[in-house]
């Protein structure tokens, strides 16, 4: 009785430990260890990795994504991370075709894509973008109704008199076509309707267009919230007296915002789902809110 008891123990003994050192196989799964004072530290799930990610598309989630590219590379040195912009469709576009490893947009695929293109990919939403009117700090312009906004940007509207202003001609900097940044404003800020010819921007670069509206009389544009942030060479205009900020995105007063996007093409794998992983980690959290953007899980919709 006690060599059989003394078996079986021995048994059970071998089965717990291999339970304990069993981990998961994923490229973030964490490892637990024992420092030298007996206490047990958690090794972060985001070093000793390699490989190469190509990403581009959405000039508005341009800065968050270098962000972390950046922070990455700074702990794995044979991590190569490229981030471009060329604006929403672009990015979707080459997901779509496999020539980049990620496409970032700032709306939906299926509002730039065809259906065809659509198959295959894989939409990982990592924040909120509020897109906000800004115009030249010489514009005396605080507030405009949506009527009054739709005006100006469908040309109906050319002096900022016509709107409280001073007497100035009203000068419209419009992005490309391939902008989810000018998608979302025409949606949800225009009604659909499409915007007048003014001074055309020949590529979707949010920097550029602050610096344009900066340096030009008359502006008027609009910018994702990662770029406004401190900035007093722009001003920022409230949409129907409700101020562009993120409490009012949350608590569904301020309409002109969506979701970003990281496309793609099949489950991220690799170094990709590293990345994907990693933005939305507890690290990265507050670099989320720290560059402007906001954070998903407080919309309702």
């Amino acid at each position: 009785m006690k060599k059989a008891f003394a078996i079986i123990t021995s048994i059970a003994l071998m089965g717990a430990m291999f339970t304990g050192c069993s981990t998961g196989t994923g490229s973030s799964s964490s490892t637990a260890s024992t420092d030298s004072t007996g206490s047990t530290t958690t090794s972060s799930p985001f070093k000793n990795l390699s490989g190469s990610i190509t990403m581009d598309g959405s000039s508005a989630l341009q800065p968050l994504a270098q962000a972390a590219a950046d922070s990455l590379k700074t702990d794995n040195p044979d991590l190569s991370i490229t981030v471009n912009a060329g604006g929403s469709g672009k990015g979707l576009t080459d997901i779509a075709n496999k020539s980049v490893d990620i496409g970032n947009s700032d709306v939906f695929a299926e509002d730039k894509l065809t259906a065809d293109k659509l198959t295959g990919l894989v939409d990982h939403k990592v924040c909120v973008i509020g897109v906000a009117t800004v115009v030249n700090p010489d514009v005396t312009v605080t507030n405009l109704t949506k009527d009054q906004l739709v005006s100006i940007f469908t040309g109906k509207v050319k002096n900022w008199k016509e709107v409280g202003g001073n007497d100035q001609a009203i000068v419209l900097v419009n992005r490309p076509t391939t902008s989810g940044t000018r998608s979302l404003f025409k949606k949800l800020a225009l009604g659909g309707k499409d915007e007048a010819t003014g001074t055309a921007l020949q590529q979707d670069d949010s920097g550029i267009l602050e610096q344009t509206v900066a340096q030009t009389k008359g502006a008027i544009g609009y910018l994702a919230l990662s770029y406004t942030g401190g900035k007093t060479d722009i001003k920022l205009v409230n949409l129907d007296g409700v101020e562009p900020t993120y409490d009012n995105i949350y608590s569904g007063k301020y309409p002109v915002w969506g979701y970003e996007h990281m496309y793609t093409n099949g489950e991220a794998t690799g170094a990709v789902k590293s990345f994907l992983d990693y933005l939305a980690s507890s690290e990265f959290a507050s670099t989320i809110i720290d560059k402007g953007y906001g954070d998903a899980s407080k919309m309702k919709s």
